[in-house]
């Protein structure tokens, strides 16, 4: 009897172990398919392929998951676009913004400057345009500021509010770079291709406009100027890129101090040492300024800032010959007088144009058929670049709106 309790006995030890055994290579077969499984459709528990670290729940795999997905990019900074409007100077400034907005790819921030009786019909102007034109700009219209000293004579000096522009890096202190304009200029083509001057700025290069002509022999600067200007025949100052935080970090050399100034520091000096040799006002102290520090700009072709002089005495603007006008200057008032009839005629087809409108048969080709009638003058007869980059941009104004709006 003893026997068999005790052979009983080593029957169901064995039993048991042999038990625990086949169930512990179960267990070990399971964990070792789940680590082996595709990963198309299960998720394995976090430290179950290497056997590492603490196993986590199912749900909390999910809601890591989740956490880890790529984060949309956030849409492109706008291009900032800045202008000076004060006087008579309304409307156009609103075709110069016109023609801006039209041509544009990327979106456009508008810092307006002007006296305070125009900013109501600033912003009733550019509120009353189509939505699908204004989703493609952002503005604030601001005040005229000057410092508080000599004020008066900063806002008088040349034309009325014109200096406003050498104040733009500093009372625009959060906008990194911007582009300045006249409010007498046209955009032939998108702002983006001036506004990627900036990408070609070397490390000293914090400006960029174009030469004030191409001809020393007909040049004003090189024959009457009274004072320091860039380069051979000066810069004009309609058409400027700046890099304002460059600016307001560089210290500029001059010839009234031996050591560099900062920008806030060199204006007022200037203004007193020259006030009675400048005649342009504030371009020919920008002319100073980078006649002193001529590795500080980027001169860029007339193409991109053409005017009266570069046609009135026959075609001098080589660039423009070979790929037409990217920006058309129409200074000396020509927009609004007979003497230049070709300017004027592409400054009423813009400001005439119908947003939404279509491009070659609201714009083109009744602005070919005023050209024709300006052959008589030495600007008409070079008709065929006025329209030559102008053809190219129409053709993308409408891309992203819907015919007849």
């Amino acid at each position: 009897m003893r026997r068999y309790i005790r052979a009983l006995t080593l029957c169901t030890v064995f039993a048991v172990f042999s038990g625990l055994y086949f169930y512990s290579r179960l267990v070990n077969s399971d964990g070792s398919v789940r680590a082996n499984a595709p990963r198309s459709g299960f998720i394995p528990r976090r430290g179950a392929a290497d056997g590492g670290g603490p196993q986590r729940p199912h749900w909390y795999i999910m809601r890591q998951r989740a956490q880890v997905e790529p984060v949309p990019s956030r849409p492109d900074s706008p291009m900032h676009l800045a202008v000076v409007a004060c006087g008579q100077r309304l409307e156009e400034t609103l075709t110069m913004i016109k023609s801006a907005v039209l041509f544009s790819i990327k979106r456009l921030y508008l810092h307006i400057f002007s006296e305070d009786q125009l900013h109501a019909r600033f912003m009733e102007a550019l509120e009353s345009w189509p939505g699908f034109v204004r989703s493609r700009f952002n503005y604030r219209v601001y005040s005229i500021s000057f410092p508080s000293e000599n004020s008066a004579e900063w806002k008088k000096l040349f034309k009325p509010c014109a200096s406003q522009r050498l104040f733009l890096p500093l009372i625009l202190k959060d906008v990194d770079s911007i582009v300045y304009v006249d409010s007498d200029i046209l955009f032939l083509q998108p702002v983006d291709h001036l506004w990627a001057f900036l990408s070609q700025f070397n490390s000293s290069q914090i400006a960029a406009m174009a030469p004030e002509h191409e001809e020393p022999r007909i040049a004003w600067y090189n024959r009457f100027a009274r004072h320091p200007f860039y380069g051979r025949t000066g810069v004009n100052s309609g058409v400027m890129v700046m890099n304002m935080t460059k600016m307001r970090n560089m210290f500029f050399k001059n010839d009234m101090t031996s050591v560099g100034l900062r920008w806030e520091e060199l204006l007022m000096p200037l203004l007193q040492k020259y006030k009675l040799n400048i005649t342009w006002g504030d371009q020919d102290l920008l002319n100073i300024i980078f006649h002193h520090n001529p590795e500080s700009l980027l001169e860029f072709p007339c193409q991109w800032n053409y005017r009266p002089d570069h046609c009135i005495y026959g075609s001098n603007c080589a660039s423009a010959e070979e790929d037409g006008i990217y920006i058309l200057h129409g200074n000396r008032g020509v927009y609004h007088d007979h003497k230049q009839p070709a300017f004027r005629a592409i400054y009423e087809a813009i400001q005439k144009f119908s947003f939404g409108a279509d491009p070659v048969t609201s714009l083109l080709d009744p602005l070919q058929e005023e050209l024709l009638k300006t052959t008589h003058t030495y600007c008409g007869k070079s008709h065929m670049l006025f329209t030559k980059r102008l053809a190219h941009s129409l053709a993308n104004i409408n891309r992203d709106a819907p015919r007849g709006q």
